[in-house]
């Protein structure tokens, strides 16, 4: 399904009211100092815009976040380049990029970060000196998250659900981690194969494809949007866990996943994805701004969102 570009253009013109952007040298008046937005599809709920915006305001910004969700605005997939470009115009600083985008922008970028390109994916896209920008921040938001709060944990094998964009970061930093042995689960055999390819230099023999048997983890991530409000349940048959396994998600709306609930009734220790989104958002904030914000004020942002 085509796009026609003035179309898409007033309406995204309309989310940001005076369709400018209002970022330094481009407006003046009472509008934003700074305009950035997330691109994804069933987005509305998402805690992020709040998160940005009291960030910004504490730091005496003029700070507009906005939600570009392709669901509510019945966009396809194929209109991603047509966005880019269009918010680009409309003086947009940069976008976050989520499910199910964060490969798919990869074509659509001028430079990639070394994180971006090691994991394929990116999360956070910055428009600068006439490039368009890819990072990913969310391997270093997942590490930050679970150096705070799963010390101690067992990293001998670990059990991943999930090969796409997200999970890929994920792969990376529990890598980093020191996971001596991964293990990938994907509906998609050929996408989980593919993760696992994609380490196989950097990670020789630390990386394989599994199965969604989690006897014997020390382990277990979800990195798959099942879990979401869109797509309840469970990644797998939690009546296997115990209570010496450890249990993560990324997924961060709800807060409590189905997953989280069912481990916490199993005695393991776990790890909502509250964390990994509060500081991939720290990064991204960062990376759209210049200014290093508080990780402690974005926590309070985020639970105020809520």
């Amino acid at each position: 399904m085509a796009v026609e570009t003035g179309t898409l253009h007033e309406r995204l013109a309309g989310l940001v009211g005076d369709g400018r952007g209002r970022v330094p040298g481009r407006g003046t008046g009472d509008g934003a100092d700074l305009m950035v937005g997330l691109v994804g599809r069933g987005i509305q709920a998402s805690r992020t815009p709040f998160m940005h915006e009291s960030e910004g305001a504490r730091l005496g910004l003029r700070y507009a976040y906005r939600l570009i969700d392709f669901d509510a605005l019945g966009l396809p997939d194929e209109a991603l380049g047509a966005v880019l470009a269009t918010v680009r115009e409309l003086g947009f600083r940069g976008l976050n990029v989520t499910h199910p985008f964060k490969r798919r922008v990869l074509s659509h970028l001028s430079q990639t970060s070394q994180e971006a390109a090691v994991v394929g994916a990116a999360n956070t896209v910055v428009f600068r000196d006439g490039h368009i920008l890819g990072f990913n921040t969310d391997g270093w938001g997942f590490a930050r998250s679970f150096e705070e709060t799963m010390g101690g944990c067992a990293l001998g094998r670990v059990v991943q659900f999930g090969a796409g964009g997200a999970g890929a970061a994920v792969a990376h930093a529990l890598l980093e981690l020191g996971v001596a042995e991964l293990s990938i689960v994907d509906l998609d055999r050929m996408q989980a194969e593919a993760l696992a390819g994609r380490f196989a230099s950097i990670a020789p023999g630390r990386v394989r494809v599994g199965s969604a048997d989690i006897a014997g983890a020390d382990g277990i991530v979800n990195t798959t949007p099942i879990g979401m409000a869109k797509y309840p349940g469970t990644p797998f048959d939690t009546s296997g866990l115990t209570p010496a396994q450890w249990v993560a998600d990324i997924v961060y709306f709800p807060a409590e996943t189905a997953l989280l609930q069912a481990a916490r009734a199993a005695g393991c220790r776990v790890l909502p994805g509250t964390g990994m989104a509060i500081y991939q958002a720290v990064r991204a904030f960062e990376l759209f701004t210049g200014l290093a914000p508080d990780p402690v004020a974005m926590t309070g942002h985020f639970e105020a969102a809520a």
